[in-house]
């Protein structure tokens, strides 16, 4: 095409980002139906809810407020475990864990499951008990 024909004929396009998730966004050329498809909320975010108040009922009749709940902090007690071992145990799964055993033969020696044996180990270590 020729130059002058270009400068009369040519039209900008406009161009729409949709943000479609955290890597990357999808661009769509704003035409009658793209404009379409964003009223009706085709490329609204689906994590969220509703924007603004919600509709009144279909019989015109408005909603009853619900009365405000007090607020209380969440407050939320977090008790001791008692150990489930008693201090020989400890001494010797850390000894059998020094030793190289794994922590399923360390159970059958003491007689308690893996994952009590894993937790004896990981205690110990955290204390720093030798």
């Amino acid at each position: 095409m020729s130059p002058e024909c270009q400068e009369k004929n040519a039209k900008g396009l406009t161009m729409v980002a949709i943000g479609m998730n955290k890597a990357a966004e999808e661009y769509l050329v704003l035409d009658e139906q793209t404009r379409e498809d964003l009223a009706s909320g085709k490329y609204r975010d689906q994590r969220r809810g509703t924007f603004g108040p919600i509709a009144p009922a279909a019989t015109g009749k408005p909603r009853p407020a619900r009365p405000a709940r007090p607020r209380t902090p969440a407050t939320r007690r977090v008790r001791p475990q008692p150990r489930q071992w008693t201090p020989s145990q400890e001494r010797l799964a850390k000894l059998y864990n020094e030793q190289g055993l794994k922590p399923d033969e360390i159970a059958a020696k003491l007689g308690v499951s893996r994952h009590l044996a894993t937790q004896i180990i990981l205690a110990a270590r955290s204390r720093g008990r030798p």
